[in-house]
């Protein structure tokens, strides 16, 4: 059985993933437009994310366009959309759940062994989330990187990973470990064994006995 402060250590490593998936689906840095060719001089920084596009300007000033219509966009963008929302809604549910059967708090304390089930129930959520946005980042990062090696791809339109993507997989890492960690507090079942049969002790001899 594991003790708690593995426990702990598992929940505080899954809720660090959890708000970095949070961080990672809200900013626009998923992708930046590449500079690699000798010939391209630009005085801004384009960047894409899930929801908006951005332009940073050399004065450091940033303008921000939120994509306009949900249906116009790629099919891979809105799954990518899905994945991570998946993600986010399934770590809150997964810090509910792990914080009742964590064995600093009080709830349930007459039932142990449910107590420990439900920890083990949050990592396996926090295991799945971590997955649904491992798999999001990995799929995005692979199209990008498969735009950018097109050699049908114009120079100036090539884009390389964005530091979100980097964030996003780091949280996904730290999802899966401390839901790992959690899952280490189940329970063992507990092989019972029949009673043992006591031998019957042997009554006392009287005279009567013998003839």
């Amino acid at each position: 059985m594991a003790s708690g402060g593995l426990q702990l250590l598992g929940f505080v490593l899954a809720f660090l993933g959890w708000l970095g998936i949070i961080i990672s689906t809200a900013m626009p840095q998923w992708k930046m437009a590449s500079y690699a060719g000798d010939n391209i001089v630009t005085a801004q920084a384009l960047y894409e994310g899930l929801w908006m596009s951005c332009a940073m300007q050399s004065t450091g000033q940033i303008q921000c366009k939120v994509y306009d219509s949900l249906l116009k966009l790629e099919s891979s963008l809105q799954a990518t959309r899905a994945l991570m929302v998946a993600a986010i809604l399934l770590g809150l549910v997964g810090v509910f759940v792990a914080v009742t059967g964590m064995k600093c708090m009080k709830c349930m304390e007459d039932d142990p062994v449910k107590k420990m089930r439900m920890a083990v129930f949050g990592g396996v959520i926090f295991i799945i989330a971590g997955l649904s946005a491992l798999v999001a980042t990995s799929w995005y990062g692979n199209r990008v990187a498969r735009a950018f090696y097109d050699p049908f791809t114009p120079v100036n339109t090539r884009f390389e990973f964005g530091s979100a993507l980097f964030i996003g997989w780091a949280a996904a890492s730290l999802a899966l470990l401390g839901g790992a960690f959690l899952c280490c507090s189940c329970p063992r079942r507990e092989t019972s064994y029949p009673p043992s049969r006591g031998y019957p002790k042997n009554a006392p001899s009287t005279g009567k006995d013998y003839v």
